[in-house]
């Protein structure tokens, strides 16, 4: 049986039960663990890893990440915007990227058996040169999907090094870019027929789903949102887009986790820093996991209009505080 398509709700919900008990047993260690750790050191000192980041701060970042991180709102653009709100500052893209970490343990954990499928199918497939298997095209699909973001992501390194004061991660761009990615959303949502499931996607629907990923590189942009609303101009289901994206999503976020993570570790930094990360790392991990079995839920009965809504008041909010001088434009 596939549990990708064929799983009863009955399974899902025991797989699922299982999963956020044992995610829920270890984040809460993790977070007392490292609560009690820098109950004595609250602040950090300024790093390559976004600056002074006490403990509350990486607990709501956790959160923050988690929780955006596979909304089609953007998790980049909250983690730039309400820090700034809160009088926190930018933690800067170092140490967002790492506590992505979180959410790629979270997404792992829930997807693990769909995985676990599609990699020893794919391999049987490849045994048996059956080049029109599912699992294999899934598998190529997440392949060829992944090339485009990590061409462009490869490319700001070279020739923007200083990305992370780049106009791009200024708080105007990011309205902007919210704006207009609520409305190619919901011009999607009008015009998508929807008519194709999971079973149904192929290599070709890996490339059109990276290339929208690869947008995501401009914060506001939303890498699950852009996946999405490419997902239904091309026909695709809801749910089975915003499956396809998380599964797509992995390695990119994994790769972007781990070359922070090395430039962190390359750079050092003072221990009570590392308690941060790992602190956000284990909050992203568990409210990304409730914010991917939530969000398949909805979309297997609901649209994507109160995301449409949403991001279009969140960048018109942004626009009017810089406006009238509440916020700045950085």
């Amino acid at each position: 049986m596939n549990p990708l398509i064929e799983q009863s709700p009955q399974s899902q919900s025991v797989r699922a039960a299982r999963r956020l008990r044992w995610l829920g047993w270890a984040g809460l260690g993790g977070v007392l663990v490292a609560v009690k750790a820098v109950a004595a050191e609250p602040a950090i000192a300024n790093t390559s890893a976004g600056g002074s980041v006490s403990w509350l701060e990486a607990i709501g970042l956790g959160l923050v990440q988690g929780l955006t991180e596979f909304l089609p709102i953007s998790s980049t653009a909250h983690l730039k915007v309400v820090p700034v709100v809160l009088g926190w500052g930018d933690p800067g893209v170092a140490y967002t990227a790492v506590i992505q970490l979180g959410s790629i343990a979270a997404v792992l954990t829930y997807f693990w058996q769909d995985l676990a499928d599609i990699f020893s199918g794919s391999a049987q497939a490849i045994a048996r040169k059956n080049w029109n298997d599912r699992q294999l095209r899934i598998a190529l699909g997440i392949a060829l999907g992944t090339l485009p973001i990590v061409a462009g992501g490869l490319a700001i390194k070279k020739f923007i090094p200083d990305f992370d004061h780049s106009p791009l991660r200024s708080l105007g761009a990011i309205a902007i870019a919210s704006i207009v990615m609520a409305l190619l959303l919901g011009f999607a949502e009008i015009s998508g027929s929807r008519h194709r499931h999971f079973n149904a996607l192929d290599m070709n629907d890996g490339l059109i789903l990276g290339t929208a990923q690869a947008m995501a590189l401009i914060p506001g942009v939303s890498r699950s949102g852009s996946t999405l609303t490419a997902g239904l101009f091309a026909g695709i289901d809801r749910a089975a887009a915003a499956r396809f994206s998380f599964l797509l999503g992995i390695p990119a976020i994994t790769l972007a986790g781990l070359v922070e993570l090395l430039g962190v570790i390359k750079d050092g930094l003072p221990s009570g820093a590392w308690l941060s990360l790992t602190l956000g790392v284990v909050v992203a991990a568990v409210s990304s996991y409730a914010a991917i079995a939530w969000l398949l839920k909805f979309l297997q009965t609901q649209n994507t209009w109160v995301f449409v809504i949403y991001r279009l008041i969140f960048g018109v909010a942004i626009l009017g505080a810089i406006g009238l001088g509440w916020m700045p434009n950085q």
